[in-house]
Order: structure tokens, then sequence, then C-alpha cells
């Protein structure tokens, strides 16, 4: 991969000879893993404008029509997490001579703020090609990464680095977007625009307080419901395609309409679409009526039934739902086009045809792309000489991809299958995993947050999602922690697990692949990303960041994690401790700024109202701990909270204490159960809670950097 400094450029032809589709990849980190930025994109004209408002792609237009450009999200990786952005270079129109690639914070946060900010370009089959990372970054609120440029039929890259302090709407407004402005300073669904909330809003921020009149706020005009504000982080710097709204058009306007009229134009605040979760009222006499489905899942006799009844629903859905195809091939470099899907193929090979579980094909302007798919169900492992077959058979017939399908969670750095791959070929296979787990993750996020064309591909989605999370489709997710769960949890009990010992790097790889899927699991019932937090340096080997964790795990007999859900401070911190068989759920919350401690601790405790008594909630100090006890005991008398020494308070510590199961998960005692159980009850119970306190300190900082200002 080569690296490029500030301002270089290079011809992507010379890095790759398959440039025609790329991924493009952003990413940062942060030493306490908040914060956050959202990436958006710009097609430019040879006037270094966008041609309309079309070429503006960002949370509320995530993607072209024609699928040239489509925001794929946030991707876990080893570091952290990385937004990445599929550009089809071969369906730009001719008229657009520039892509910008950018990105931009929200919430008063700025880029100087977060640490190893990286833009990487890889070219379709996911080998890296370039890197460029940003050193300099200070107050930007916006940064134009990099831009890929037409130059004599050729696409180059240059990494430019450029920052602004005017947010989103300054970026866009420079390169000729009309931002639409709401007197109110919101939505049309009564979301706050963080980014630009303020006086200083759409402003450099050396300007920041002056004794102008305020800016209004940026907001969005979407046809559609909005999300309630408690499962949004609503920033300015929101991307999804937003219906446009009317603007007042200058009084000598050149394109011929009266003084007065209203024109449309761009909002950047973020909305999306919530389902009800309502289910309609039953028409059955009573329980024992089942209703009729589309996907039936009786006793199958045998896991072969399973894997291709299995293949067949989804392949059948995702052809049938187009957003729903897209969403599950683009990151693998699939165009967008029409798809069609197949099962059980017979595909020369030897003496002994060979038969995939399923083909994926999608047509786009004549040319086919194709991947071959291996499913497993239930806990069967993939087989490597398998897989290895069908990338030979790949590459012999000119395919582009092999996909395997598995309740296994893959992680960087430790494939699920070893492959050979013969150099001497010219065309490249790319060789992806799904996991069952991320297949219902993006089902659910497209029925019950973000939407789909029609009210049929929601029910096909609908019986998708019931067919995946029945107890009979061995489509469960990732659900044993291997063979050597039972000896490493004996060794931590009889003290004779020594660090080095491989099993130990095993448990914490099936620790990492368990903690993805409860990331999964969360955030398709939040409608967020929620990620796990690495706070390991990025560019670290992950083996041996493996290897330490795994030392860590037999000197003190914890297992650790992390996860934060997107657009949100809250970091949830899980620890299951092996020697005490108990799991603990816990969060950090800041205390407000200038409030009295009494009073603090009052609103703490009312805001806990429905937490459960056994809540554990422990005052933080600068430095140390302060008192501690529960929820039931505090309720009455929240002056225990208080330091007797008069030390200010930080924050609290709320902890919940669950018991782990002893079995390797699929039974209902088993650990994997007990930590999606104590993630689900802290979040729901406690986490869920806390926002009005937050929004509380919030307020409260906010109002005391005005006052040292403005006075």
């Amino acid at each position: 991969m080569q690296e490029l400094p500030k301002g270089a450029n290079v011809g992507l032809a010379s890095l790759s000879e398959d440039t025609g589709s790329v991924i493009v990849g952003l990413s940062w980190s942060s030493a306490t893993g908040d914060g956050d930025a959202d990436v958006s994109v710009l097609l430019l004209d040879g006037g270094g404008k966008v041609r309309s408002e079309a070429d503006f792609y960002f949370y509320n237009h995530p993607a072209a029509e024609d699928g040239s450009v489509q925001l794929l999200g946030k991707v876990p990786t080893e570091d952290g997490s990385e937004d990445r952005i599929s550009l089809d270079l071969t369906a730009i129109p001719a008229e657009v001579e520039k892509i910008l690639v950018a990105a931009s914070q929200y919430g008063g946060s700025s880029f100087g703020d977060l640490n190893d900010l990286r833009l990487s370009l890889a070219d379709r089959s996911g080998e890296a090609l370039l890197g460029f990372s940003i050193t300099d970054a200070t107050v930007e609120t916006a940064f134009i990464f990099g831009e890929l440029y037409r130059r004599n039929d050729e696409w180059k890259f240059r990494a430019v680095g450029q920052g602004y302090e005017t947010g989103l709407s300054g970026l866009a407004t420079d390169f000729g977007i009309d931002i639409a402005e709401d007197e109110e300073g919101g939505t049309d669904g009564g979301e706050a625009v963080g980014e630009a909330s303020g006086p200083s809003a759409g402003k450099p921020a050396a300007e920041g307080r002056s004794g102008d009149a305020p800016v209004p706020s940026p907001a969005v005009a979407v046809g559609i419901p909005t999300q309630p504000t408690a499962a949004a982080h609503s920033p300015a710097t929101a991307p999804e395609a937003a219906a446009p709204a009317e603007a007042p058009a200058p009084p000598d306007s050149s394109d011929g309409q009266p003084s007065g009229t209203r024109r449309r134009a761009t909002r950047t605040a973020k909305k999306k679409v919530t389902l009800p979760r309502t289910a309609k009222k039953s028409l059955a006499e009573n329980e024992s009526w089942k209703p009729a489905r589309l996907f039936p899942v009786p006793s199958y006799k045998s896991d072969r039934e399973r894997e291709v009844r299995a293949t067949s629903v989804l392949l059948s859905v995702m052809a049938e739902v187009p957003e729903f195809g897209r969403r599950l091939t683009a990151g693998f470099g699939a165009p967008a086009g029409r798809m069609q899907t197949f099962t059980e193929v017979s595909l020369p090979h030897g003496d002994t045809p060979k038969r995939p579980d399923g083909v994926i094909r999608v047509e786009r302007a004549g040319k086919l792309w194709t991947a071959l798919v291996e499913t497993k169900t239930n806990g069967n492992p993939l087989k490597s000489e398998q897989v290895q077959n069908y990338m030979d058979i790949a590459a012999r017939r000119g395919y582009e991809a092999v996909i395997t399908l598995s309740n296994d969670v893959a992680l960087e750095g430790t494939p699920l299958v070893e492959v050979k791959t013969d150099g001497r070929r010219k065309h490249k296979v790319s060789l992806w995993h799904l996991s069952w787990a991320e297949v219902a993750h993006q089902a659910q996020m497209l029925i019950r947050h973000e939407g789909v064309g029609n009210a049929a591909h929601v029910w096909l989605l609908q019986e998708l999602l019931h067919y995946l999370q029945h107890e009979n489709s061995g489509c469960h997710g990732f659900q044993n922690m291997g063979a050597s769960w039972v000896p490493v949890r004996n060794g931590i009990d009889d003290e004779t697990l020594g660090q080095g010992d491989p099993r130990a790097v095993e448990v914490v790889e099936s620790w990492e692949r368990l903690i993805r899927q409860v990331c999964l699991r969360l955030g398709g019932e939040l409608g967020q990303k929620a990620l796990p937090v690495q706070r390991a340096q990025r560019g670290s080997d992950p083996k041996s960041r493996r290897a330490a964790l795994a030392d860590r795990l037999c000197e003190e007999g914890k297992l650790v994690a992390e996860l934060r859900i997107d657009g949100t401070q809250t970091v949830l911190s899980i620890t299951a401790d092996l020697r005490t068989g108990k799991i603990r759920t816990s969060v950090d919350v800041l205390a407000p700024n200038g409030g009295y401690p009494l009073a603090v601790a009052k609103r703490l405790v009312r805001v806990l109202d429905a937490a459960p008594a056994d809540l554990h909630v422990e005052t933080l100090i600068e430095g140390r701990t302060g008192p501690r006890g529960t929820l039931e005991r505090l309720r009455p008398e929240p002056a225990d909270l208080l330091p007797k020494d008069g030390a200010a308070m930080t924050g609290f510590r709320l902890s919940l204490f669950k018991g782990m199961g002893n079995t390797r998960g699929a039974a209902e005692s088993g650990f994997i159960r007990s930590v999606d159980d104590a993630v689900d009850r802290f979040y729901g119970s406690v986490v869920a809670h806390i926002g009005p306190f937050e929004q509380r300190r919030a307020s409260r900082s906010k109002g005391s950097s005005e006052a040292v200002e403005v006075g």
C-alpha cells in the first residue's frame, strides 16, 4: 500500500488493474472512545460546483440511483470502526470531473478532539492501494480528506486534508449547495440541530460569539416520520435523501422567477424513518392459533435441510427487495443493478462437479458480477477444502467473489478458513464472510428504522427476520465459545492457567466475536450503529493485542469489553469475571458542571426511578472513587453519595451484576445468553433513562460557556 503525504497525487491505474470500482475508508480514534463524524461525498463539474443538489451524498442522501456512489456506513475494524464509501467510477457521469470525500463533526466537537484521522482506498477485491493520514487537525468541524479527479481519461487521487471551521453547511455552501434554514432552529419533526444551534452557526470558529443576530440552524425537510430524539444525536452533519425545502429567492433572481418566490434548498439535519413497533390486534380466537408464515420453520431432520432452506430463503428475499440485496452485497464490490439469485448450481470441477449453496449475479450495463455462496447453519464450521474449491472455480470462470455465510463472526487478522491464492492468475477473486447475525441486523435496520420501497418489501423482510430468529432455523448467530472455553475456566478456577497459553487466546477471540454480535443485536433494536471500543493504538498488530488480552485473562481472570452507541458519548463496559462467575455491566455518567452536590445526587436518583433496586451507584472523585451503595438504599438517602471530605464529584458509575452460565452457550443458562441478557437489562433499565441527566450537564456547560464569553 502506498502512503501519500498531504498534497500528493497518484493515478489509480498505476496502483491496480481493477480500479473501475473502489472502496474509500475514513477512520479516526479517540483515547476515551468518544467522538464521531459523518462522511459525505460531493460530485463536482468542471467549474468546481455540484450540478444539482443530487450530487451531494450524505446521511440523508446515502446512495445514487445508478449505484455510482453509496455510503456503506460504519464497519467494525480491529482499531474501532471505519466509515466506507463505494464508488463505481465507471458509472460516474462524464460531466463530473471531481469527487470530494469529506467528513464533518457535530455536537460542538472538532477534529482536533480525534486521533489517527486517516483515509484509505481499496480496489474492488478489497486490496488496499493507498493511505493518507491527517496529523494537523485542530478546531475544524469539517474536513475534505481527499479527492478523485479525471485527468486525460484516467482517474487520479489527491490527498487534500483541508479543514473548515463552519461544519458541513459551510463546506457544502462552498461547492454550490444551497442550505435551507429554519428559524425555529430545528427540523419539521422537532429534532434539534447539534452543530448549528448556537449564535456562531455558519461562521468560522474565530468569529465565535459576537453581537450579531443569531443565525438560524440548518434543518431537514423530509416527508417521512421522524425517529424520537432520544434515539438520535441530531447532528447538523446529517446525511439521507432530503425532500427539498423552500427558501427565499434573491430579489433579482436570474432564473426568471418573480421576486419573493421561494426556491428549493438542501437541509442537513438528520432524519430517519421509524416504523410502528406496536403490532396490530390479532383476529385469532386464542393463542393456539398461529399465523401463516411465508417461510415456515418445521423441525428439520438434518443440518443439510436447514442449510438448503436458509440459503434459498435469504437469496430469494435479496433478489426481491433491492434495498436489502444492495445492503448485503455493496461492501463486497457488487455494482447496483438487476440482481438474480440461484441455488444448487452445478459447476464443473475436475472429475466431480461442485454444487455451491448459492450464486448471486448482478447485471449492470451488460456486465455481470458473480459471487458463489457457501452456507452453514447451527454450529457447523466452514471447511477450508470446500471454500478453496469454490475459490478455484470462481478464478477459472472469471467470477468476482466467494461469500461464506455462517453463525460465526469474522475478525480481522483471524480468517475463518485458510485458502491459497495462485499469484500467477491475473484474475483476482475476493473472499468475504457474512454472519447470520449481520443478515438479521440489516433486515431489522431496514424494516424498523430506515424503511424500504413499499409495504410488500417490508412484509418480506419481516418474514425473513421471523424465520432467522426461529429456534429451528439454525441461523442464530455466534453461539459457542469454543473447545478452549471450559479448560480455560477450569484453569482459572484452580490457578493452573499460565500466561502464553494459546487456549486463552482462543477464548479472547471468541469473546471479541461475541461482543461484535452483541453490538449488531443492540444496534438493530435501537436503530443506531453499536460498535466495539478498542483502546489499542491504531495500526497495532491484532495478534499482539489479543495475546496481551489473553495474558491479562490468565492473570486477572476477567474478560473486558466496551461498546458505544453511534452518536452518543456513553461507553457501556462489560466485564465477565470468571473467578466470581459474575457479569458486570456499567457506565460512567459525568456530573453537571456547577450544580449543588446534593441537588445533583437527588436528580440522579430521580432519573433512575425505573432502574432496578440492585443497581450499584458509585461516586467518582478526581483520581479516586467515593461513596457507593445500591439504589434501594440510596433512594431515601441520596446524600449518602456525597463525599464526606467535601471533595468535588466528577460523576457516577452505575453497575449491574448478573451470574453467568456454565455451559458454552447453547443452553438457556449458557454464558453467551447471560451476556446478552445482562446487556439487554442494563441498557433497557438504566442507560435508556439517563438521557435527561446527561442533557442537564450539556445545558449547564453551554450556559456557563456563554456567560464567560459574553461577560
